[in-house]
């Protein structure tokens, strides 16, 4: 191919723009299906092929590893658990999407990650002649499924706006400023979610405790000041005691503690005690074998703390 006619800046357009993706559990198997039904061709990889039948079955190709989904990519999107596996995912020296990816390609991270690794990343791409945008998103699986997330985008604006094609397909992507500072962002947006969860948990504990209606309640408070997004996703979740819904709570136990850790290389610590309070009480589902559930089983461990058995 050109290479003109390869990667950034050439027009995204279905049919001619190539995209990876790498990670395909509840959230990057939704995206990725959203690309494809807007007739993106897609190579995918994961760690677990049978994973992948689904996303296969709407048209995907399957690669062997993330340099191979990067060789037959224009664009690579990876949605990973961890910043270690970021790491392994992208930085590999005989696996990873660097080794396979071209110069104009671009690598847009939207795995919740560390905002040094995301540096880290963009410098390494650069010195490949290529490109990369750390993009975390919020809004949970339903913002998957629909289509709505909120992308937090760090990089080179020129990029982003680039890549406005693909992200119209997943959400509303915002340029946050320098690589890291969606990451940034990602972790800043935790911290609300996770206070918003925690108070819609000890709420609703509160009211079924005061032998109030609870849908009649939480459908009355959703018209002031307490209704919210996270209200709107899991309060119904929480009513039916739907604690499977959604990705596992040890991913926000990650974020709060990235937001707690020392920053790069600094002396100081980020003082937060809501988030460190947050992240506490998350911790307790894990500690409780709850730690497969999502955010929304939050209200067990206010149950196990008043001592109500459910």
């Amino acid at each position: 191919m050109d290479a003109a006619a390869f990667g950034f800046p050439s027009p995204v357009r279905p049919g001619a723009t190539r995209v990876g993706w790498i990670g395909i559990g509840v959230m990057g198997g939704a995206m990725a299906k959203h690309l494809l039904a807007a007739g993106y061709a897609v190579t995918a990889y994961a760690r677990s092929p049978a994973k992948a039948e689904s996303l296969v079955a709407a048209g995907a190709s399957l690669a062997d590893s993330p340099a191979a989904v990067a060789a037959a990519s224009d664009v690579v999107f990876t949605m990973v658990g961890n910043p270690g596996d970021v790491r392994a995912v992208v930085l590999d020296p005989a696996t990873g999407v660097l080794v396979g990816l071209r110069p104009g390609g671009v690598l847009v991270d939207c795995t919740s990650s560390s905002p040094s690794l995301a540096r880290e990343i963009a410098a390494a791409a650069s010195a490949a002649g290529c490109y990369a945008v750390d993009a975390p998103v919020s809004g949970g699986d339903v913002g998957a499924r629909d289509g709505t997330l909120a992308i937090f985008a760090g990089g080179d604006e020129a990029v982003i706006a680039w890549l406005g094609p693909l992200f119209v397909h997943l959400g509303k992507a915002t340029h946050m400023g320098a690589p890291g500072s969606g990451q940034s962002s990602k972790i800043a947006n935790q911290i609300a979610v996770a206070g918003a969860v925690v108070g819609l948990g000890e709420s609703v504990a509160f009211a079924n405790a005061a032998e109030l209606d609870a849908p009649l309640f939480l459908d009355a408070i959703s018209k002031g000041a307490a209704g919210s997004r996270v209200m709107d996703i899991f309060s119904d979740r929480v009513l039916r005691r739907e604690f499977a819904s959604g990705g596992s709570v040890r991913y926000i136990v990650k974020d709060l503690g990235m937001a707690l850790e020392v920053g790069d290389g600094g002396e100081e610590a980020n003082v937060l005690p809501g988030a460190a309070l947050y992240r506490q009480m998350f911790s307790a589902m894990v500690a409780n074998g709850d730690g497969d559930m999502s955010l929304q089983g939050l209200i067990t461990v206010v149950e196990r703390l008043n001592g109500i058995g459910k």
